[in-house]
């Protein structure tokens, strides 16, 4: 198992998932430890989470492969590198047997963050998209002919529960830059997917080409929260309802709406630290 779009073409029925997972911010590897206990498909090394100065993603991603024998993704943002620097690292992470890469844009730097860094931006992520692309056929971005064709298998993000009209067009964008396969922000209702793919066929006249994982967030009281949390999410946990169990209601959802694709997202608590233990836990009851 490896290129994820040809491992979900071979799957069946059975779910995958890719899982979220933090780089640390230092050498310490046991920080990349509770990757070897995590029963998913694939480990998905997260860019530089909260802007912080971390383990570069392919770096990470490498060491969790290379000691676990899990299957990875490392992550790239236009954020910060130039076209040359890009390209360079991704020659690099194909030499260490990298195969999945997913692009995000990175968050946005506060005037803080800018007193101390610039962004660069040298692409948008579907430009990026559309430069691995020409590296899986042979050339740099000046055109110029690889010793070696790359053989990535390229990701892109969606957020289905935003601005649709926009998040459709940028979808489509991206598929057609050559993204091989999709992951969603979190969602609470497989309402929200069922009906982003509704709206795409309509608007598009076909439907997603490719495969969709689709994001679960596993909640926890302490956890930051990121994005539009459900009323009766935030109920349940005040009313002290287990995180894993909201968790596991969303996934029977989904499983029910026929979505076995998943892209799961441990809690983030305060400080940066992951709980991976209960995210586990999760994985125990749908593993069953």
């Amino acid at each position: 198992m490896a290129h994820i779009a040809v491992t979900q073409q071979e799957a069946g029925r059975r779910p995958l998932i890719i899982c979220d997972f933090s780089p640390p911010r230092g050498s310490d590897t046991d920080m990349l430890e509770p990757a070897r206990t995590l029963d998913v498909d694939w480990i998905s090394m997260a860019y530089n989470p909260g802007r912080s100065v971390r383990v570069n993603s392919a770096f990470a991603a490498q060491w969790v492969k290379a000691n676990t024998g899990k299957d990875v993704v490392f992550t790239l943002a236009t954020r910060d590198m130039n076209k040359l620097a890009v390209q360079s690292l991704l020659l690099g992470a194909q030499l260490q047997g990298l195969e999945n890469v997913v692009v995000v844009k990175g968050d946005d730097f506060t005037e803080r963050d800018l007193a101390l860094n610039n962004d660069v931006n040298d692409f948008t992520p579907s430009q990026m998209i559309t430069s691995i692309a020409s590296m899986n056929d042979g050339l740099d971005f000046r055109g110029l002919k690889l010793r070696r064709p790359t053989q990535f298998c390229i990701g892109a993000t969606i957020d289905m529960g935003r601005d649709l009209d926009r998040e459709l067009l940028l979808t489509n964008r991206k598929i057609r830059a050559g993204a091989q396969f999709l992951m969603s922000q979190p969602t609470f209702t497989s309402d929200t997917p069922l009906r982003f793919n509704e709206r795409y066929a309509d608007r598009f006249r076909q439907e997603i080409s490719v495969p969709v994982f689709h994001g679960v967030q596993v909640m926890a009281p302490e956890a930051i929260v990121f994005g539009d949390i459900p009323r009766w999410v935030t109920d349940d946990l005040d009313k002290g309802r287990p995180g894993r169990d909201v968790a596991l209601q969303v996934l029977d959802d989904f499983a029910s709406a026929g979505l076995d694709t998943i892209y799961l997202v441990p809690p983030i608590m305060r400080g940066g630290r992951r709980d991976y233990e209960t995210t586990q836990e999760v994985l125990e009851v749908v593993r069953r």
